[in-house]
């Protein structure tokens, strides 16, 4: 067990700095404070990130932490902490760690015993999902989807019976695929694409999955989707409905281990582990 005490060390200390996702307005005092007394900035993008401190006046030395290096600087990060160094990590929009590179220096640095200390500020999913009108009340929270179409598929299909508002990420040009395919999986659930978030042509579309699906138009910017949750009494009312094996096979094909899914199928249909059992063994045998 560990226990931090965030401004009890006189030694090195890692900031997380959020950054604004597209209103430079929403730069928080304090991360302008804290970017300006660290002793070095480590960012996603040094080029975007110079057009912040620039406006911002923060001269702090910049140097590069992304997908690419991140191992090798985390490292880097580590050894400067050692030498007593106060420094802060940025990514181009938003919170670091969060669909962007900080969660290796973050556990290196607890591992390491050096406090971390994030602050609060922007974020495109709970910007989004605050004014969705979807519930806002048990979220979960996937981020990019893979960008191959089986790939995407098998992960929206894990995500079919979450009773929670799911929201994700998406790219310009993949929104169109990854619509139908949400279609295709959630069926005609309520959705929201958020776009271009804090910026002059923020933009919510409201609909159903099939009404979004649609939409014959070019999108542009950063994106949030969100769907509506599954719908408890819709899905148990459709597993009933299955032969025993099939319900059995319902939670293997969601990654379930057999012992799982014989406890769950078991749970919907009022029975015990062991009937389930017996009943899928004497089905084997008489195929």
């Amino acid at each position: 067990m560990m226990i931090q005490k965030s401004n009890a060390s006189e030694g090195g200390v890692l900031y997380l700095v959020p950054t604004p996702i597209g209103n430079f307005d929403d730069m928080t005092y304090r991360a302008v404070e804290v970017l300006k007394s660290v002793e070095y900035i480590y960012a996603e993008d040094t080029r975007v990130t110079k057009v912040l401190l620039s406006h911002f006046q923060i001269y702090t030395p910049l140097f590069s932490y992304h997908i690419f290096n991140e191992e090798e600087k985390a490292e880097e990060i580590i050894n400067h902490l050692r030498a007593g160094k106060k420094l802060a990590l940025v990514s181009d929009a938003g919170l670091p760690g969060i669909s962007d590179p900080g969660f290796l220096v973050a556990k290196g640095a607890i591992n390491s015993g050096f406090p971390v200390i994030s602050l609060p500020g922007a974020n495109a999913a709970l910007t989004a999902l605050i004014a969705s009108g979807l519930p806002s009340d048990k979220f979960f929270f996937i981020g990019f989807l893979n960008s191959k179409a089986s790939q995407r598929k098998k992960e929206l299909l894990a995500l079919a019976d979450y009773p929670e508002t799911l929201i994700f990420y998406e790219a310009p040009h993949r929104i169109k695929a990854t619509l139908n395919a949400m279609f295709e999986v959630f069926k005609d659930r309520q959705a929201v694409i958020a776009r271009e978030l804090t910026k002059k042509y923020e933009e919510y579309i409201r609909g159903t999955l099939k009404e979004l699906s649609e939409l014959d138009r070019e999108f542009k910017g950063e994106i949030v989707i969100l769907v509506e949750g599954a719908k408890q009494t819709s899905i148990q009312s459709e597993l009933n409905k299955l032969k025993l094996e099939e319900h059995f096979q319902y939670y293997l094909d969601r990654g379930l281990i057999e012992k799982e899914a014989m406890k769950q199928t078991a749970k919907d249909r009022g029975v015990s582990k062991s009937e389930v059992y017996k009943r899928l063994i004497k089905r084997e045998a008489t195929d």
